[in-house]
């Protein structure tokens, strides 16, 4: 089974993980894998078990590019914060790229990541 991506950046890693809290049985069902700090953060509060790279500035995000690249990514919940300048901008640009590359539905707000989670549930019911 392919795994679920989940990457925050710091104002909005809260977001995040009340949107799993609200979603936990779906990410029950899948692999998931995370930057550092926001994997750190959601398996603390939810239980969730989540495989976790480098943090997101250090090499993370090239981490999940490389599974995208690899097509073992199903879906990536990318919670960005578009109000504040990130300085490895250029790492998330290309994760983004990859997604687009591979066809890799990318979730960066909590709207997309609720339609993105309804089309999975979708998907396991056909």
């Amino acid at each position: 089974m392919k795994k679920i991506a989940l990457i925050a950046h710091d104002n909005m890693k809260n977001d995040l993980i009340k949107f799993a809290k609200d979603h936990m049985e779906f990410f029950k069902k899948y692999p998931l894998v995370a930057t550092g700090t926001t994997g750190k953060r959601i398996a603390e509060e939810t239980g969730l078990n989540i495989h976790r790279y480098q943090s997101g500035p250090i090499g993370g995000d090239q981490q999940i590019g490389a599974d995208i690249a690899m097509n073992e990514i199903e879906a990536v919940f990318f919670f960005r914060d578009p109000l504040t300048a990130q300085p490895h901008e250029p790492d998330i640009s290309a994760l983004i790229r990859l997604a687009d590359v591979h066809k890799i539905p990318i979730a960066t707000n909590q709207a997309t990541a609720e339609l993105v989670v309804y089309a999975l549930k979708s998907k396991e019911l056909n």
